[in-house]
């Protein structure tokens, strides 16, 4: 991952700062997706609420040539935040008589100050063909951001979204 990146690790993270690591392949056949990468979130919990703020998601995704970066990197970009979305957010609400999560107002989705800073890299292959990408991003976010909450507290929280109730109910 550094040699991806540099000088990835950069100074020491703020205290309170944890890293969450994800690896992944992700293939989709007949040659429709075919992607892989590795990505690293960091996530910061404050202990006496455990509400998580997700500070930083760096992404170093391969999918065979890559023809057009620019828009590559938009679509990853955009699955980036939705799979940040979903992991933290998002969930249906519903009780014994029915689904409460009717409207854009009962639905929580993402707002734009909970949207982390995004990196990502291109890595191209050229003698591979182009593919797909944007389904396979999603997965590995919540994985490392899962990776980043349980390196921070110790926990595996594995009911999302990963809210502080859901953080809560995983702790012993």
């Amino acid at each position: 991952f550094a040699s991806v990146y540099g000088n990835v690790q950069g100074p020491p993270l703020p205290e309170g700062d944890a890293p969450g690591l994800e690896s992944w392949e992700y293939y989709s056949p007949p040659h429709a997706t075919w992607a892989s990468g590795v990505h690293a979130a960091i996530v910061e919990v404050d202990l006496k609420t455990l509400q998580v703020r997700y500070r930083r998601y760096v992404c170093a995704h391969e999918c065979g040539l890559i023809v057009n970066p620019e828009t590559l990197t938009h679509v990853i970009e955009r699955q980036l935040v939705y799979g940040t979305g979903r992991t933290t957010v998002e969930e249906l609400r519903y009780d014994a008589d029915m689904v409460r999560s009717v409207d854009w107002e009962t639905y929580p989705i993402l707002k734009f100050s909970e949207i982390p800073h995004i990196q990502v890299t291109l890595l191209s292959q050229p003698a591979q063909p182009w593919l797909g990408v944007g389904e396979g991003v999603t997965g590995p976010t919540a994985a490392a951001l899962a990776n980043a909450v349980h390196h921070a507290l110790g926990v595996r929280v594995r009911d999302l979204p990963l809210t502080p109730e859901r953080v809560i109910q995983a702790m012993p």
